[in-house]
């Protein structure tokens, strides 16, 4: 059983340096378009960083495996919410931009609710079996547009002030080989990482549904873990908790709608418990940003994110 862990562990290598291959690339010929330094950060680096879980999430549903699929997407927001945030409050307390608590963390809680309506049919509309449908990611499609709108408006109201963090520009046929070889490394990465994470789940009685919320959602949150880490460390709060949210939105507005339009899913209504804890958890994100320091999370708000994480987690071992 060593041989699925370790090919496991190599996917994950592979998805991660992959990312970012595609990142520096596609930054790299953005920026000869004199596109600047935050609209590269909230657009392509985005989107860069997250194509892990929606790599996997694709992948994950096409084997048939939509619980994997659903735990991917969720369980990575629920990493990223209490874990990852959790860090790097605890590395350095994070304050938060005007923008971030009045727009940006309530669309990150409008995001948990809408998904939470739409794949709970039977509840909700009566209908025979809880699916993610063509029209759900339609209708997540259309959430995920007036995000980008929202992101458009205020970049063209914001001076570019990253100037620090400059953008190494290659020359094209460097640029575009490193894009090529970033998706090569993250479709085979993926397939990778899916398979052999199914094996293991299979040969230790784990569930797909579990594999998902944990092994793959960590997994495929690395590179948030590393950038927020990192920007906390550097005291860029914005860049550690934008990141965060800005991840959360892209995964339920954007990963899953693209993974349902491809192949339409059936939701276990167990994960509902999961989608809770996101909502509950981004309630407590808001509740924190008005308690003590207006506008920040300080270090106890941190550890109280991630010692939540870690009773999540021991719980959902357990009842396995």
């Amino acid at each position: 059983m060593l041989l699925p862990v370790i090919l496991l562990l190599v996917g994950f290598a592979i998805l991660i340096k992959g990312a970012d291959f595609l990142v520096s690339g596609s930054s790299s010929i953005a920026k000869k378009f004199n596109i600047s330094n935050i609209a590269i950060g909230l657009t392509v680096v985005a989107l860069g960083t997250s194509t892990p879980e929606l790599l996997v999430s694709i992948t994950s549903s096409m084997k048939g495996y939509n619980s994997a699929a659903f735990g991917n997407v969720i369980g990575s927001n629920n990493f990223n919410l209490l874990f990852i945030l959790g860090i790097a409050g605890l590395i350095y307390p994070l304050a938060i931009q005007r923008n971030t608590v009045k727009y940006e963390v309530p669309f990150s809680l409008l995001a948990a609710g809408v998904v939470l309506v739409l794949v709970n049919d039977q509840f909700i509309l009566g209908s025979s079996e809880n699916l993610l449908s063509r029209i759900d990611s339609i209708i997540l499609l259309f959430f995920f547009c007036l995000f980008m709108l929202y992101i458009f408006r205020t970049m063209s109201n914001a001076s570019d002030v990253d100037q620090e963090s400059e953008i190494k520009i290659m020359s094209n046929p460097v640029s575009i080989g490193l894009i090529i070889l970033g998706l090569a490394m993250l479709v085979g990465g993926s397939t990778l990482v899916v398979d052999n994470a199914i094996l293991v789940a299979e040969n230790y009685g784990l569930s797909k549904k579990l594999i998902g919320l944990t092994i793959l959602a960590i997994g495929t949150s690395l590179p948030e873990l590393a950038t927020s880490a990192v920007a906390a460390y550097k005291r860029n709060t914005d860049i550690a908790i934008g990141n965060v949210i800005g991840s959360n939105i892209f995964n339920m507005f954007f990963i899953l709608p693209i993974t349902g339009l491809i192949n339409p899913m059936s939701f276990d209504t167990t994960m509902n418990f999961d989608l809770g804890i996101l909502l509950v958890g981004t309630i407590l994100l808001i509740i924190f940003m008005f308690t003590l320091n207006t506008r920040k999370l300080d270090r106890w708000e941190a550890f109280l994110l991630l010692a939540g994480y870690i009773v999540y987690t021991w719980y959902l071992i357990s009842m396995e």
